[in-house]
């Protein structure tokens, strides 16, 4: 299944909580979208691998997409080398995006800096046909390079190059941020107190969005980073 956007998270919930609204801003407008998690999170001080993967499912069944992927590489431990690019390449290479939307360049998490650079040289790498790389089916994939590659804000507060307006789908956003259920804020949680399962830090992801929507003038929005200028056809373009 070719995709329009292919959005990349080194933990589950990477993507909910930084890019979704993005995603189902893109779904309204009929681009066909999809994840890939690197890592099952397992390293988590909240949750199980298997708790993870169901918040997951159900998180993906509030979004509405179909297509999600976790490649399993190790949380905490993988790394931008040729072991974890391959998988990664193959599965660009299988979804063909034309936009890749992928972890901070630099954050709290030493996981998520990695990760970006990780789905920056696979998107680069995925285009290069003397790397091979097999499809489910047991045939050669066909080199694929996405047009653009996106970061996503996370935790550090970074300059945004850009802004999308994703006020008209924050309230399904939110839904879905919940369904990891061991993560996040719950009162009636007795699992350990963690950075993200504060009160404090729903409150931030509120006031994160609405911060970012304030600078294009609407009430919620999702910033990312680009690693080179981006180009517009006409200002008409631009908000």
């Amino acid at each position: 299944m070719k995709l329009d956007i292919l959005a990349l998270g080194a933990h589950p919930d990477d993507v909910e909580m930084s890019c979704t609204g993005t995603l189902l801003a893109a779904m309204a407008v009929g681009k066909t979208v999809g994840i890939i998690d690197f890592t099952r999170g397992e390293l988590g001080t909240r949750g199980t691998p298997v708790t993870r993967a169901a918040e997951a499912a159900a998180s993906n069944k509030i979004l509405g997409i179909e297509v999600r992927e976790n490649l399993g590489l190790p949380d905490g431990f993988f790394r931008n080398e040729r072991e974890h690019q391959l998988p990664l390449i193959a599965a660009i290479r299988r979804y063909q995006p034309e936009v890749v939307l992928c972890n901070a360049i630099h954050d709290r998490h030493p996981d998520h800096g990695r990760a970006a650079q990780l789905a920056s040289d696979a998107c680069f790498l995925a285009g290069l046909r003397m790397i091979e790389t097999f499809g489910d089916d047991g045939l050669p994939q066909a080199a694929w390079r996405p047009k653009n590659v996106y970061h996503y804000i996370q935790d550090r507060q970074l300059p945004p190059a850009f802004v999308v307006d994703i006020t008209p789908h924050w309230a399904k956003k939110w839904e879905a941020i919940q369904a990891f259920k061991t993560q996040f804020f719950d009162p009636e949680s007795t699992e350990p107190q963690t950075y993200l399962s504060s009160q404090t830090f729903a409150h931030f992801m509120e006031a994160r969005a609405r911060e970012f929507g304030h600078i294009i003038g609407v009430e919620f929005g999702e910033g990312f980073t680009v690693a080179r200028p981006m180009g517009v056809r006409e200002l008409g373009d631009l908000l």
